[in-house]
């Protein structure tokens, strides 16, 4: 009895952190999808597809995890089997998930995420359209960085009207009329800066994906040892 209770408690623990491991995997991949929304101009809609896998595997660990506390309280095997079962799925889903981030990585993604933040940020820059004026002057002033290979992009920028001067948004300092002053401004190009912040991004979202895929391991462990407890448990009961 003893020994079942405290595998029990266990998996009650265990659960609880599969529990608070979902609410986390979805403030991730909100905040995730909200980042590379912003950076769509730049690298493309395909990151913006894996925080939404984020989301629904953070939704899913949830519901999965009332699920295994409703199966412990009611001592039912049929329900706890049911949750190691579909949590199993969800754990190789999360190490899929965060091996599609490291996937990102390889050489050949490299490559071509490369050319494409290359062509669209001198684009974007180049054009400096309405439609994506906002979201250029929000990674400017994110990233503290000015044009797309330097600040110079905005001397030839055909969206850009004063080739005196670059936006308010690269300045260290946001002021009026600070963008004439080339000492107030930041040099670097935003294209570098924003391999560099993905890249950084990628490797800390898939590294939090797999860590949780193997924590969970060991809760599928004690669940599968709380799930013979309990039929060992009925078999007695029932001699």
């Amino acid at each position: 009895m003893c020994k079942f209770c405290s595998f029990k408690c266990w998996f009650v623990f265990f659960n609880t952190l599969f529990l608070i491991s979902g609410i986390v995997l979805i403030v991730i991949g909100a905040l995730q999808h909200s980042t590379y929304s912003q950076f769509g101009n730049f690298a493309g809609s395909g990151l913006s597809k894996i925080s939404v896998v984020l989301i629904a595997v953070g939704v899913t660990i949830v519901l999965v995890s009332i699920l295994g506390h409703v199966g412990a309280f009611m001592e039912n095997t049929s329900i706890l089997g049911g949750f190691i079962c579909v949590l199993i799925i969800i754990v190789l889903l999360e190490v899929l998930t965060g091996a599609a981030f490291y996937i990102f990585r390889s050489r050949t993604a490299l490559l071509k995420m490369n050319n494409d933040i290359n062509i669209k940020t001198r684009e974007v820059i180049n054009k400096y359209d309405q439609e994506n004026r906002d979201s250029i002057n929000k990674i400017q002033e994110k990233l503290s960085c000015c044009g797309a290979d330097s600040y110079t992009d905005w001397y030839r920028s055909a969206g850009w009207a004063t080739h005196d001067a670059v936006p308010e948004s690269c300045c260290v300092v946001k002021k009026p009329d600070c963008g004439q002053h080339k000492d107030e401004i930041n040099k670097k190009g935003c294209t570098m800066a924003i391999k560099l912040f993905l890249l950084k991004n990628i490797v800390w979202v898939g590294a939090v994906c797999i860590a949780l895929g193997i924590a969970e391991v060991f809760g599928v462990l004690v669940g599968i040892c709380l799930c013979l407890n309990m039929k060992r448990k009925n078999y007695q009961n029932f001699d």
